[in-house]
């Protein structure tokens, strides 16, 4: 049987493969429309932190594999409980990008397993939505932030 055990949203961005790109490996574009802080860019082999400054939440992100303008791979989450996020980038036309992300190796019992897929299943889409709407039109939608007014 198929592992049906993931999340995964994708998005057609109206930008260069190369700019779609940039959007997720360069931090001072990705906190337009995802988290808040990092420390650093991804590079493969790196282990840097994601901040969300308005749920005081920090995410050690370990990057596994970087192809250029093709594949972002990455691990995040809690250091027991890691989970994989693969960003796909496939060029359609010279303004057009088609961004796959998958997450999975998630960890707990079906029904833990569930919520994690359901939350990251809607995450993703929001940050898809977020990246499209910065890029395209230089909008930050407040997406993420909005998501949990009160706070997770």
């Amino acid at each position: 049987m198929e592992n049906q055990n993931f999340a995964e949203a994708g998005m057609l961005i109206r930008k260069p493969v190369s700019e779609v790109f940039e959007a997720f490996v360069n931090p001072e574009v990705t906190t337009n429309f995802w988290f808040t802080k990092s420390s650093g860019k991804l590079e493969e082999g790196e282990e840097i932190t994601w901040t969300w400054e308005m749920y005081g939440l920090d995410v050690p992100v370990r990057v596994s594999d970087v192809v250029n303008n093709e594949k972002i791979e990455i691990e995040w989450g809690n250091y027991d409980d890691m989970t994989r996020v693969v960003f796909t980038l496939k060029k359609i036309s010279e303004n057009e990008t088609f961004v796959n992300v998958v997450n999975d190796l998630f960890k707990g019992n079906t029904d833990d397993m569930k919520k994690q897929i359901r939350d990251s299943t809607g995450g993703f889409n929001l940050v898809m939505a977020g990246c499209k709407a910065w890029l395209e039109h230089g909008i930050n939608l407040n997406l993420i932030k909005d998501r949990f007014p009160m706070g997770k």
